[in-house]
């Protein structure tokens, strides 16, 4: 006779790593996503800062004047905002879904659900992400400002030190409502699409890696769409510097939109929308993407 053997317990099962799982995945597909994104992420704030021409022409002159590498400007804090920011942004709305799913008895969530669940998960992600976010645009936007007034930062640790010893604790969280508010945006029309897409297309018996492909690049749409007004009002607020008189040109969001509206009207908001779009469309299918690869994988080796 021989005795029943222990049930061994998969790592699906282990209740610490369902708890980390959603929040590990998210910040390796961000993490991804941005390495292959980085170059188009320095055109795409020297266009916000005034550069003239296209972004295959501002892309050569930064190539030609300040080497290749510049073009990874910023990569460290590039990485931390996604290893803080989109590990959180992702997991929170994993855990929103799951939840919401529960709540429905497993059925499919109304768009207005989908929408709301992307909201929460980008303003609570984005508080997390605010002091790399800030760092990343003042590494990026150091070669635009004159010789005698760049801050030279050697990385993301010597950028948070800077910014913390010229403006204590509070100067990593500058623009942080912005940046909040434009994640709520971006997530919302990045995360609800990409359900809502995904959704339809299996509806139509569309599944798979072409449902993931075509489903990533309706929300890099939307996501784009959604948010650029207010990454353009974060980054005019980020890159400011204190005039003589130690004030600054914007007091706060509502003077940037105010001062912003009235210099060039509603348009003035999507100054850049190819390059945000190419920018930020290919980075939200990346994420995306690498994260479905990632549970796919993990889902064929039972974890």
């Amino acid at each position: 006779h021989v005795p029943p053997q222990p049930k061994t317990m998969s790592l699906a099962d282990n209740s610490t790593w369902k708890a980390v799982k959603p929040f590990l995945n998210g910040g390796l597909s961000g993490m991804g996503a941005t390495c292959i994104i980085q170059p188009l992420d320095i055109v795409k704030v020297r266009l916000q800062l005034g550069a003239t021409g296209g972004p295959i022409s501002v892309a050569s002159a930064i190539i030609k004047n300040e080497g290749f590498g510049t073009l990874y400007t910023g990569i460290s804090a590039g990485l931390l905002r996604q290893a803080t920011y989109t590990t959180a942004r992702l997991g929170i709305h994993a855990k929103i879904v799951d939840f919401l799913l529960e709540q429905n008895k497993g059925a499919p969530l109304p768009l207005l659900q989908k929408a709301g669940a992307g909201l929460a998960a980008g303003g609570l992600g984005a508080i997390f992400g605010s002091p790399a976010d800030l760092s990343l645009i003042r590494m990026q936007a150091d070669g635009t400002l004159p010789a005698a007034e760049r801050r030279n930062y050697t990385g993301v640790v010597h950028a948070l030190s800077d910014i913390v010893k010229k403006d204590g604790v509070g100067g990593l969280f500058v623009g942080a409502p912005t940046t909040a508010v434009r994640a709520m945006a971006l997530n919302c029309g990045m995360l609800a699409a990409n359900d809502q897409a995904k959704e339809m297309m299996k509806e139509n018996g569309v599944t798979g890696f072409t449902a993931t492909v075509g489903a990533s690049s309706i929300a890099g749409f939307f996501a784009s769409f959604f948010s650029l007004p207010f990454d353009y009002v974060k980054t005019q607020l980020q890159k400011q510097k204190p005039k003589p008189d130690g004030t600054y040109q914007f007091k706060g969001f509502l003077d940037c939109v105010g001062q912003t509206m009235k210099a060039g009207g509603p348009m003035k908001f999507y100054t850049g929308f190819p390059t945000y779009y190419v920018r930020i469309a290919p980075h939200a299918m990346f994420t995306l993407i690498i994260l479905d690869q990632i549970n796919a994988t993990q889902k064929a080796y039972g974890a």
